[in-house]
């Protein structure tokens, strides 16, 4: 059985009388592909803000490894091996492709700025970041500014960001939101490559082709809560699962 990297124990955060999160309790395999599904509202992104640190949580622990890791700050659980991207894109946008993941680069290998020294000086960080542009499929738009970039340039932009922290745990929050429908197979294939390579990888997404293709475990999130956690194929079948987030219709996720 593979060892648990990261675990939550009856977490909660209530804002007023909402109870946004509901003592969920998971934990998250190492080298596993786990996928969070559920209805808007359902609480799966309030769970990722308590688990990388943006949110207090109102009850409950989280640990990284065996390590409690619940009052620690988002940068605390960065430099541990917690990567996290967003909804909603947070790169650079006056700054080139490369300047944006070579800052990510430099920061994670502590390589401080000196004065006069010219960046490409800071060989290891250029490897590094020649590395994931390659790895994100940017490597021909890396001197461009990222605000030239389509909004699927820039969601990849975001992910190379984080895997140059050479995150051990990375939360997706639904990587491929707003991308035209012919860039999501590019977002397929650097999850899988990234997935392929050992690193665990928890997602939030909508699109089942994602879920198809990818996760070796579902979680279902309805009104803060856990209804459902297991393999596609069972959760799929599962009534409380066709009900509360489908509709009762069929999810086939092991249709090719």
């Amino acid at each position: 059985m593979a060892e648990t990297v990261l675990r939550t124990e009856q977490l909660g955060v209530s804002f007023g009388a909402l109870r946004a999160v509901n003592n969920v309790s998971l934990e998250i395999e190492e080298g596993k592909f786990t996928t969070i599904l559920g209805p808007n509202g359902a609480g799966k992104t309030t769970y990722f803000n308590l688990i990388s640190g943006l949110l207090k949580p109102t009850t409950g622990k989280i640990f990284f490894r065996d390590t409690e890791v619940t009052s620690f700050t988002p940068m605390q659980r960065v430099e541990i091996g917690m990567g996290r991207s967003f909804q909603l894109t947070n790169v650079f946008p006056s700054l080139t492709v490369h300047e944006n993941v070579r800052l990510a680069a430099q920061s994670h290998q502590k390589v401080g700025y000196r004065l006069f020294r010219n960046h490409r000086s800071y060989q290891k960080v250029n490897e590094k970041t020649e590395e994931i542009l390659r790895r994100v499929l940017l490597e021909k738009r890396r001197d461009v500014p990222a605000s030239s970039l389509t909004h699927g340039e820039q969601r990849k932009l975001e992910l190379g960001m984080v895997l140059a922290l050479e995150p051990r745990v990375l939360l997706l929050d639904e990587p491929t939101a707003g991308m035209a429908i012919e860039e999501v197979p590019t977002m397929i294939q650097i999850m899988q490559d990234t997935y392929q390579r050992g690193t665990t990888i928890v997602l939030i997404e909508h699109k089942m082709d994602l879920v198809k293709q990818l996760s070796d475990r579902l979680v279902i999130l309805v009104n803060g809560g856990v209804i459902a956690d297991g393999d596609p194929r069972t959760v799929s079948q599962d009534p409380k699962v066709l009900a509360a987030y489908l509709g009762g219709g069929v999810l086939d996720a092991t249709a090719s």
